[in-house]
């Protein structure tokens, strides 16, 4: 009623003062009621500039995800609309619900709004254009529910900075952020407006009906009021018999009739420059040419701030923003925080809000997901998301999407780039390491004291025996066995991997090439003789030493080749521990041999070594007392075992992320082994002798090769006679049924010449 009144009075006064021919009774009848309101509307900032002003105090505080609550109505309908395109093209806002308070409603009606509101917890912030008795219902729903400081309010103009909305319900209000359009108290029209009577104020046809509603009285019997039956005297004063306040409208309206008054007075200077009034062609003009002229006009308001309207037709927004605080040291009220002139100036740093909190509260449908989690948006909701963490090799690519990392590459410990993948190796102070390492070492001094003492004792009769040449060939071989364990561990480079593809197999094929040439010639030797007195072939110093060397050179043709095919090269094989957890993949660096190969390039010594046992168990019925054949054949027994049991390991564990250590050890621990066997065996035995029962090394007469060949046929038939006897038995009984003085015990005497 007082913005109509305001509007009605204002517009025909200052049409007379400005345009003294233009009176307001031949003018009023053009422009209707609601024509005159409308254009009072568009002076006052629309909704869209209040709903983009919520839209940006809403993202200033971090917010996505929130409710709004309107009346039933235009006023709270088209607000919320407003706000809900607004903040639609803008993105990074969603609406978590969107409810009305209808006309007629019951306190029923507002706590069922709270509890909708309460399905959506996280939505704590509320979007509000509702009046002021629907703004105190759903502060009063609040509190029933024991919710007061759950809901971050956000009001709109009709809550502004008034107190009446939050009257006895301050609590519930604390934190709420309100928005007032900006406005200027109207010097000199308090007096004007309260000198206003019944009688002065005839004009005003809605003057009457104010009257009525201001002093709560009627005026007649047929007045329209019905909640008093109290007369009105005529003689009431506004400001006196009534509580007065300057309506905060006041500027916008005043602001309006200028507007129409400068858009009157262009159109009449450029239509009817001659004239001084209406001209024919100003009456004939219209109104699309007089709202061209209204939206063209610029002046000075009543608040001395510009007015002018856009391409819309709307004057500029400019807000002042509050928030409802209660301070300890001051009674609560509305405190200025800011405003909003197109862009949003807000001061942060001087907001409360509810139970003492000192950060912004949050009102997101989802948390930020941590370091190294995508976001997996809820269908239809973008503002709502899981987050899932960037598994295995994968790092987190941008908020929505993971990326695997290169096959060098895994991801860094917050997972959010890359980093290389840590290079290894068999290190030496290494668990895997130090056992073989030992080992060889404890081989290695041994094998140099079997040599020296071979070397010491060059010329006695248990080394000559042994066969000279190639025992130094053998330890020669077993001495190459333990260095391979420091090879293999070594960190690999070209010259490395170059020496392991050497030294690999050789070590063996040495040992196991003298062993076979060994083993071949006793057999050769007692198979001649059981047919024939003439010595075999090839069996002299010599010959086996040359029969030993095409046989190593076999072995040294192969890796040659292998060197001209495949020259060696070192890698950092990615795949052999890159176990699921990322965190552990570790690239190994190694030389460029393949188990294959390693099994290849040991393939010709395994099988000289299968070929040396074949023999050794062919000369088995060999007396002891002739030959080596027994200690070389418990040697090849035990070494087939070994290797046995090797094959099975290096291969069961290539899947295995330990398979570096695993299968180095075991191939290191595997030839160690056979060296220490053949060692312990074939030569521990002989430099007990030499060293501690030297009496033993002595020469015995030698014989011809026929009369070797006597004795050991003979040995071995009595040896047949007493096959159910150990051997030791059948020896002793042998030695016990020959003359010590015949010529056969004297054979038997020298066959260690053999």
């Amino acid at each position: 009623h007082l913005s109509r009144i305001l509007y009605s009075t204002l517009w025909s006064k200052l049409l007379h003062i400005r345009i003294p021919q233009i009176s307001y009774a031949s003018t009023a009848p053009e422009l209707s009621d609601d024509r005159r309101y409308d254009f009072f509307s568009r002076v006052v900032p629309p909704d869209s500039f209040q709903a983009q002003a919520m839209v940006d105090i809403v993202k200033a505080m971090g917010w996505n995800y929130i409710s709004t609550v309107a009346s039933e109505g235009s006023y709270g309908e088209k607000g919320v609309d407003a706000f809900h395109q607004l903040s639609r093209e803008s993105g990074g806002i969603c609406i978590a619900q969107s409810l009305k308070i209808p006309h007629n409603h019951k306190q029923e009606n507002f706590d069922k709004i709270i509890r909708l509101l309460l399905d959506t917890r996280y939505a704590r912030a509320v979007i509000l254009f509702a009046s002021d008795e629907d703004i105190r219902g759903i502060l009063n729903a609040s509190k029933r529910a024991d919710q007061v400081g759950h809901f971050l309010w956000i009001g709109s103009d009709s809550w502004g900075a008034k107190n009446s909305p939050v009257h006895q319900l301050e609590e519930a209000a604390v934190g709420a952020v309100t928005i007032l359009p900006k406005r200027a108290t109207i010097v000199g029209f308090d007096a004007y407006f309260t000198s206003r009577t019944l009688e002065n104020n005839r004009r005003n046809v809605w003057f009457a009906e104010y009257w009525e509603e201001n002093f709560n009285c009627k005026l007649m019997s047929s007045s329209k009021k019905e909640d008093t039956s109290r007369k009105c005297t005529g003689q009431e004063r506004i400001g006196t018999d009534s509580k007065y306040e300057q309506e905060g409208k006041v500027q916008f309206v005043i602001d309006a009739v200028y507007a129409m008054a400068h858009a009157l007075h262009n159109m009449q200077r450029d239509l009817c420059p001659d004239v001084s009034g209406i001209c024919p062609d100003m009456d004939l003009a219209g109104g699309k040419k007089l709202l061209k002229y209204i939206r063209s006009v610029t002046f000075n308001g009543s608040a001395r701030t510009s007015v002018n309207f856009n391409r819309n037709g709307d004057a500029p927004g400019r807000y002042d923003l509050f928030q409802y605080q209660i301070n300890n040291n001051s009674s609560p009220g509305y405190k200025n925080i800011g405003q909003w002139t197109e862009t949003l100036q807000l001061n942060i740093e001087d907001m409360q809000w509810p139970n003492g909190q000192t950060e912004v509260p949050s009102s997101v449908c989802s948390q930020p997901c941590k370091t190294g989690e995508r976001k997996k948006t809820v269908k239809g909701m973008p503002c709502c998301w899981h987050c899932e963490p960037c598994d295995g090799y994968q790092y987190q690519y941008d908020e929505t999407s993971c990326k695997l990392c290169s096959y060098s590459m895994m991801p860094n410990p917050n997972r959010t780039a890359c980093q290389p993948i840590p290079i290894v190796k068999l290190e030496w102070h290494s668990p895997w390491a130090v056992i073989p390492v030992f080992l060889a070492m404890l081989g290695i001094i041994a094998t140099i004291f079997v040599m020296a003492t071979f070397i010491r004792y060059n010329d006695t009769p248990i080394v000559r025996a042994s066969g000279r040449e190639l025992s130094y060939v053998l330890l020669t071989g077993i001495f190459l066995c333990y260095i391979i364990t420091f090879v293999m561990i070594a960190k690999p480079n070209v010259a490395i991997c170059s020496f392991r593809r050497i030294f690999l197999g050789l070590g063996m094929c040495i040992s196991y090439a003298a062993l076979l040439t060994k083993t071949n010639r006793i057999y050769r030797i007692f198979e001649e003789g059981k047919t024939s007195v003439t010595a075999p072939r090839l069996i002299s110093p010599t010959s086996q030493l040359a029969i030993t060397s095409s046989l190593i050179s076999a072995q040294l043709l192969g890796v040659f080749i292998w060197f001209g095919v495949d020259p060696p090269n070192i890698i950092v094989d990615y795949d052999e521990q890159k176990s699921i957890d990322s965190d552990q993949a570790r690239g190994v660096l190694k030389c460029d041999i393949t188990d294959l190969q390693i099994i290849c390039s040991l393939g010709y010594s395994i099988l000289l070594m299968v070929t040396c046992t074949v023999y050794a168990i062919k000369t088995r019925g060999v007396p002891e007392n002739f030959n080596e054949a027994k200690p070389i054949g418990f040697t090849m027994y035990t070494t087939c075992i070994v290797w046995l049991a090797f094959i099975p390991i290096f291969f069961g564990t290539a899947q295995s992320t330990e398979k570096l250590y695993i299968q180095t050890t075991t191939l290191c621990i595997s030839m160690n082994l056979s060296a220490s066997v053949a060692l312990g065996m074939l030569y521990i035995p002989k430099v007990y002798v030499i060293i501690f029962h030297p009496e033993l090394n002595v020469q015995k007469r030698k014989r011809s090769f026929k009369a070797v060949v006597t004795a050991a046929s003979l040995t071995t038939r009595l040896s047949h006679k007493t096959s159910d006897r150990p051997n030791g038995e059948a020896k002793t009984e042998l030695c016990e049924n020959v003359d010590p003085n015949s010529k056969s015990a004297n054979l038997v005497g020298v066959g260690v010449l053999i």
